[in-house]
């Protein structure tokens, strides 16, 4: 069975455990391919990767059981480009910090390997945002899995975002930008600038200004079942539009409007992984620093 490697530069210390994955992922009879891009820098520091084949687009994996992006939460994101609407699986090796999303660390590795042959895992769908905008050219994909921002560019000033839900208006935002997360970005981003934490598969999108200049506004959770309208301006004619990490310039007084996505993204989790558990841990909950 096909297995697709995605990742980006990892620090040397996470070689060995790279290795014994990948080793062991063979050993298994996995047919693992690398994505094109990152494939130099990974065979030039395992050897066992050398005779591996590369890929550039998911569709030359198919069927494919799995991709695993080996790296941190960004890294994940961008394996969302790669596996679009699919239905490929992703698997996090986390080998960058937090890893709220490439939650698999480097002593559960054998495990995932194992838990992958056996299909003894669960797969956690995780809902997107669909994004449009005049002028703008997403290339082949237009979604977010974390969250979508408008924020300034060029300028110390503020700017002004209405926001509307259909044909209701919700608020204009005075502020350096405006975060829409999914839950799955409410650990994120919109969790920095003081959002909720939202459990993923809850339906809704977490609205949340960046320095807002009235302080009583505060973070919004909305249902995602209506369209969002999304217009900027400012004194600048520029802003930044971003779909997690990737970003765009949009114009002064351009209108945005997202949705909800029609497909979905699964990750894979192991059996004992739970979003309460990866949050006590990851946020240090119920810890005495005393101790």
């Amino acid at each position: 069975m096909n297995i697709a490697i995605y990742g980006k530069n990892f620090g040397d210390e996470f070689i060995p455990s790279i290795e014994l994955l990948l080793r062991q992922m063979q050993k298994d009879g996995f047919q693992l391919k690398i994505y094109a891009k990152f494939a130099p820098w990974l065979k030039e520091r395992i050897p066992l990767m050398q005779e591996v084949e590369t890929f550039t687009h998911i569709n030359e994996m198919l069927p494919c059981k799995a991709l695993i992006s080996i790296g941190g939460d960004g890294t994940l994101l961008d394996s969302v480009t790669i596996v679009q609407n699919s239905g490929v699986p992703i698997l996090g090796i986390n080998t960058g910090r937090l890893g709220f999303l490439s939650n698999i660390s480097s002593s559960q590795i054998i495990d995932a390997v194992d838990a992958l042959k056996a299909d003894r895992y669960v797969l956690d769908h995780r809902a997107l945002i669909e994004v449009k905008a005049e002028g703008v050219d997403f290339g082949s994909f237009n979604y977010a899995l974390n969250e979508v921002t408008i924020h300034k560019k060029e300028t110390s000033s503020m700017i002004a975002i209405h926001a509307n839900m259909e044909e209701h208006y919700i608020n204009t935002y005075w502020a350096d930008g405006l975060i829409i997360s999914t839950p799955t970005g409410s650990t994120a981003y919109s969790l920095s600038c003081g959002g909720p934490i939202v459990m993923p598969g809850t339906e809704s999108w977490i609205f949340t200004p960046i320095a807002p200049h009235n302080l009583n506004v505060r973070p919004l959770v909305v249902p995602n079942t209506k369209a969002i309208q999304l217009r900027a301006e400012g004194r600048e004619l520029q802003f930044l539009l971003t779909l997690d990490s990737r970003s765009f310039t949009i114009d002064h007084k351009t209108q945005v409007e997202i949705k909800n996505a029609p497909f979905e993204i699964a990750l894979i989790n192991l059996e004992h992984q739970y979003f309460f558990n990866t949050i006590r841990k990851k946020m240090m909950w119920g810890m005495d620093k005393r101790n």
